[in-house]
């Protein structure tokens, strides 16, 4: 084809259109069969980036209202009391993963071990801060074994302390139905004031006196509330021990006895891993209308598929605390650092948590308050979840 235009005459011909036109549909269609392909994959095989994850989690609310202040100046004629991030700071974190207000994210590669001590504050309790967040200890070897196994002392009450009032009806019920399911992948963390002679942090592991009492209070208080509730005592760290394995093992152990559990038990929709943290008892306990509780913390792993429905389980729970039994809580807690599990069997349901209860330090008597504060604030949140799904008729069948 020819056109003649200021005395100039373009070229054009008819095949290089059609190459160039095919070209193009050939790339557009390459980009989505290659966006199709990453989308349908299973979360497990997609592809991720600590390093984009890391960029993101810097572009805040207040560095978008800039960005958007450069775009329309009507935005930064307005005052505001929060200030802006320093653009240096951004672009040093972005370049390099330290985070300058938090020395941790330098340390954390260079001190082997040190991922531990690591995490994100998803959503802060009162007084929780990076320096006092839940901290996690491996027992030595002999105590794995139960080799030395401490002396118990001040067990009086103990046994009766998961008794519910018998007087309480719940007003609704799931029936035979058990929809909720406590088990304790570290099932053997224990606690000082019940190990004579007892004072290393390290050292509270007890095969008897531990964290599965916690969870028979626990369901008591569930069941007060009319939640069916399974609880299981598997001696995790003891079939570590037989099979020859270690800790970093506990949760494919226990993951295998909870996906068992979901097979024979399909009612089974809220997962519950109780566990005790190492940190002492000034960081661990909190004073409600003069009694003395263990502060709970909420465990999220950031490894699994899951992550977003148990975050916003644990997150919906915190605020329920916060709002009747102000302080309790610690807050919502986020692992996803090397070397640590970062998963805790919370990519079998979307309603899965881990539950810190106490301290080291702490006695049953605060422990069971915090599980009674707990089942009251849980179960308001179920039956709430329950109404909402149109299940509530459905539920209070016996």
């Amino acid at each position: 084809m020819k056109s003649k235009a200021s005395g100039t005459f373009i070229m054009v011909q008819g095949t290089s259109v059609l190459k160039m036109a095919a070209a193009f549909f050939l790339f557009i269609l390459l980009i989505f069969s290659i966006s199709g392909a990453l989308t349908s994959l299973k979360p497990q095989f997609k592809l991720t980036s600590s390093s984009v994850n890391q960029a993101a989690a810097h572009v805040n609310g207040e560095l978008l209202y800039q960005l958007m202040g450069w775009e329309n100046h009507h935005f930064l004629k307005v005052k505001r009391d929060v200030a802006v991030p320093k653009w240096t700071n951004v672009i040093f974190s972005l370049t390099s993963n330290i985070d300058l207000d938090d020395p941790r994210s330098l340390l954390g590669r260079e001190l082997p071990g040190f991922y531990q001590f690591d995490g994100q504050i998803l959503v802060a309790g009162e007084g929780t801060d990076y320096t006092n967040m839940p901290m996690e200890s491996s027992p030595p070897v002999e105590i794995m074994k139960a080799e030395r196994e401490a002396a118990l002392q001040n067990l009086e009450g103990i046994e009766n302390s998961e008794n519910a009032d018998p007087q309480q009806s719940p007003g609704q019920t799931t029936g035979s139905r058990k929809v909720v399911y406590l088990y304790f992948t570290h099932n053997r963390e224990s606690y000082l004031p019940y190990l004579q002679g007892v004072t290393n942090p390290d050292l509270a592991y007890h095969s008897q006196i531990n964290v599965t009492k916690i969870g028979d209070h626990l369901k008591a208080g569930l069941e007060q509330k009319g939640i069916g509730t399974e609880i299981d005592k598997t001696d995790i760290m003891g079939n570590l021990t037989k099979k020859g394995l270690t800790m970093p093992s506990a949760y494919k152990e226990s993951g295998t006895v909870v996906q068992a559990a979901m097979t024979s038990n399909r009612d089974l929709s809220y997962l519950i891993d109780i566990h005790r943290d190492s940190q002492r008892k000034d960081k661990t306990t909190v004073t409600i209308n003069g009694q003395p509780y263990a502060k709970l913390a909420f465990i999220i792993g950031g490894k699994n598929p899951n992550y977003e429905k148990n975050a916003k389980l644990a997150y919906d729970l915190n605020q329920l605390l916060q709002e009747k039994y102000k302080g309790l809580s610690r807050g919502v807690f986020v692992k996803n650092e090397p070397g640590s599990n970062s998963v805790y069997n919370q990519n079998l349901s979307g309603n899965a948590i881990l539950i810190e209860f106490g301290g080291v330090d702490n006695t049953f008597e605060e422990l069971n308050r915090s599980a009674d504060a707990l089942a009251d604030v849980f179960s308001e949140y179920y039956w709430q979840a329950e109404s909402v799904n149109g299940n509530v008729n459905q539920s209070s069948n016996p």
